[in-house]
């Protein structure tokens, strides 16, 4: 009988350390992120290679990161994570989502034991989730976390990165009440140290067309950027409010998970750095329904927080290949959409040109007439790809003219306008006819003429200005001359 009762008290010890400890297994393995080892390492381990910068800035305090399935957003958050150097030793990494189970009034923790995947598993600090839940606001079921995604898509980048002994504490929020944010902000704010790591779980726009969410993703990283959390939920609030973007459902789905790190650093020494940004869209070739994806880091001010990455410069230059090469393409991308309504696979050569990321402009011109002219300012995406983009944009896209067909297509002429970086000016002395493109931006207006508008219609400067503060930013012929509007200046190679 005595026997009986040990073993009887010996499982029922067990089964309460089962459910005080229990394993959260994964959920989304092997429909968002490969189920086999093997496959999993070699994925990330291949970003994480081909994103390597030319140096790393340490301690990382915070990345900001999608969490869509790896085949959409996997190498964007993969751009983000290859920022941290390898190894890196972290006590704590704090897991920051929005639930994407339900709404309530405030954030839910996973508490004890461990989240597993088919890497291991990685241990949850119980002792600061029980410090945590001396907060009522904490204090939430933790099924919120039986199906969530967003959390679990991380672990993976995580254990492929860091140093193998740091734990996490995982935090599920379930509102967008600033009251509530603030609070948990306050409370979180003391574990705001070197020693650990803070990963925000967000994906931006979802849903609206490809052009849209390029604008609207740009207004949300524009505001994380600032650094301001007032100003990002003004301008979260202010995307999904005003109309302007058909099919828009929300400007980010872990908007208060955002929110909540900039109010812990709000008023820290620290710099906010965008890695990368890019839409689903890219993938697809779908640009009807896209959802957006962001990478960003945050860093001490006091150090060189410049990212190595290509980019343009009044020193770059296209080999007479490198331009064949790219009109060319044009015509091919344009070409393939009119029958496939998707971009064509093309193998591109390892041309140094080609791959500098940099923005462009995409002009047509039929008979010598206009037939459609798109650009972009993006400067996070190679030439190539900015150019496929643009030509099919100038081609169906343009709303000056109907998409061209292909009656048309032997009577084009594709004339690409490769652009170096944007730089502010205080006067538009600075500013050289024919040398330079203008873009002006007040407020949510802006609007751009290359640098041979100047030349194509003889105007002086303040007819430059003038027409583009009018019939391109909308803001009136002498709108460029308000206080609140921003004039930039930049050069383009025309070929």
């Amino acid at each position: 009988m005595k026997k009986k009762f040990i073993i009887i008290c010996f499982m029922v010890a067990s089964l309460f350390s089962n459910c005080q400890y229990p394993i959260r297994k994964p959920i989304v393995q092997g429909t968002f992120y490969p189920a086999s080892a093997t496959e999993l390492k070699k994925e990330i381990e291949s970003w994480y290679k081909a994103y390597q910068p030319t140096k790393y800035i340490t301690p990382i305090r915070a990345i900001i990161v999608p969490h869509a399935g790896y085949v959409y957003s996997g190498a964007i958050a993969a751009r983000a994570y290859a920022q941290i150097e390898p190894g890196a030793k972290y006590k704590n990494v704090f897991l920051i989502g929005r639930s994407h189970q339900g709404y309530f009034s405030g954030a839910s923790l996973y508490t004890s034991g461990a989240f597993a995947n088919a890497l291991g598993e990685v241990e949850v600090n119980d002792d600061i989730c029980k410090k945590l839940l001396q907060h009522k606001i904490f204090d939430h079921p933790s099924y919120y976390h039986d199906n969530e995604h967003s959390l679990e898509v991380q672990l993976p980048f995580l254990q492929l990165r860091l140093a193998p002994d740091f734990k996490i504490v995982p935090i599920l929020i379930g509102t967008e009440n600033t009251i509530i944010l603030d609070e948990i902000a306050t409370i979180l704010k003391q574990y705001y140290e070197p020693e650990n790591l803070f990963v925000i779980s967000t994906d931006l726009s979802h849903y609206p067309s490809y052009k849209d969410a390029i604008i609207s993703d740009s207004l949300t990283v524009e505001a994380i950027l600032s650094g301001d959390p007032k100003k990002f939920q003004t301008t979260v609030n202010y995307i999904e409010t005003s109309g302007k973007y058909p099919n828009l459902s929300t400007a980010a789905c872990g908007a208060a998970a955002v929110y909540v790190l900039l109010k812990i650093i709000e008023n820290e020494p620290c710099a906010i750095k965008k890695i990368y940004t890019a839409n689903s869209g890219d993938i697809s070739g779908d640009h009807s329904r896209v959802v957006g994806y962001a990478s960003l880091i945050v860093v001490p001010s006091d150090k060189n927080t410049n990212i190595q990455t290509k980019s343009t410069d009044t020193e770059f230059t296209l080999t007479d290949e490198e331009k064949k090469f790219l009109k060319d393409l044009a015509f091919k991308s344009i070409k393939y959409g009119l029958t496939y309504h998707s971009f064509p696979k093309v193998d591109i050569p390892d041309w140094p040109g080609l791959h500098t990321n940099c923005g462009v402009f995409v002009t047509i011109n039929k008979r010598g007439k206009l037939r459609g002219c798109i650009g972009i300012f993006r400067q996070d995406r190679p030439l190539w790809q900015n150019v496929m983009e643009m030509a099919q944009s100038a081609a169906f896209s343009d709303p000056r003219f109907p998409p061209l067909s292909f009656d048309e297509l032997n009577e084009i002429d594709i004339e690409i306008s490769v652009l170096t970086p944007l730089k502010k000016i205080n006067s538009i002395d600075e500013i050289q006819l024919g040398k330079h493109g203008i873009y002006i931006k007040k407020g949510m207006n802006s609007g751009t003429f290359l640098p041979q508008v100047a030349t194509d219609t003889g105007w002086t400067l303040e007819e430059f200005l003038g027409h583009c503060a009018r019939d391109k930013a909308g803001i009136g012929y002498y709108g460029w001359k308000d206080p609140d509007a921003e004039i930039y200046i930049y050069e383009a190679i025309v070929f």
